[in-house]
């Protein structure tokens, strides 16, 4: 089975600092890694790299089939469509519902019959059991249900990968529970890869994965 993401040798770069030498990482359908480390010790980077948000110049880099150093910046919204991103931050749009949030990332991913988008939105909020929030604007919602809309949202295209950056950081221990737990049954059930960013240890024993730790220009998977 082709990894849905490999580095080999890359170098991870922050502008045009390198803040980790020499990646070598595979993930794999059904994979739950998780990025660990200091703030600062690039983490997010990695993330990025992902993303071909930042550059990869030195070393071999793929994710979702597309060649990360060949990459066209025409490509790279292509890539973006197979993966899902959650943030510590939730970035939803506070000026539209829960609805209009999620019919907006559809529409600019090139879906087009409004009675397909509905169902897809219908779909994903039963997902992260949020049916009858649809209505809502963000404001209305709690922290938690917020960071579970950007889950629907992360959903929406199928991706083949969910990377999420802190996504229990602004959540009190239970509400983090509760989206731990999310984002393990999609892992689960529909086989999605998870890379997930964190400086919490704890849920790194409460959640076994495979844990790749960064520290001194270094992310090593621990044994």
């Amino acid at each position: 089975m082709e990894p849905i993401i490999s580095f080999s040798s890359a170098d991870i770069v922050n502008g045009e600092s390198i803040v980790i030498y020499g990646l070598d990482m595979e993930v794999r359908k059904g994979d739950f890694v998780y990025l660990v480390g200091k703030v600062g010790s690039g983490k997010t980077s990695i993330i990025r790299t992902m993303t071909a948000e930042n550059p990869l110049k030195k070393g071999e880099g793929k994710v979702c089939g597309y060649d990360l150093r060949k990459i066209k910046p025409r490509e790279i919204p292509y890539l973006r469509r197979k993966l899902g991103i959650v943030f510590q931050d939730f970035q939803l749009l506070m000026d539209r519902s829960v609805h209009d949030n999620l019919e907006f990332v559809l529409r600019s991913t090139g879906w087009k019959k409004t009675t397909e988008i509905d169902d897809r939105i219908e779909k994903v909020l039963e997902d992260v059991g949020l049916t009858t929030k649809a209505h809502k604007m963000p404001h209305q919602l709690s922290g938690g249900e917020q960071q579970r809309v950007a889950i629907a949202r992360a959903l929406l295209n199928a991706p083949e990968a969910i990377l999420a950056d802190e996504p229990t950081g602004n959540l009190d221990d239970e509400t983090a529970a509760g989206i731990m737990k999310l984002i393990l049954d999609i892992n689960k059930e529909k086989g999605t890869a998870v890379v997930m960013v964190t400086h919490n240890r704890s849920l790194l024993e409460r959640y076994p994965g495979r844990v790749f730790v960064c520290k001194d220009e270094t992310c090593l998977e621990e044994a």
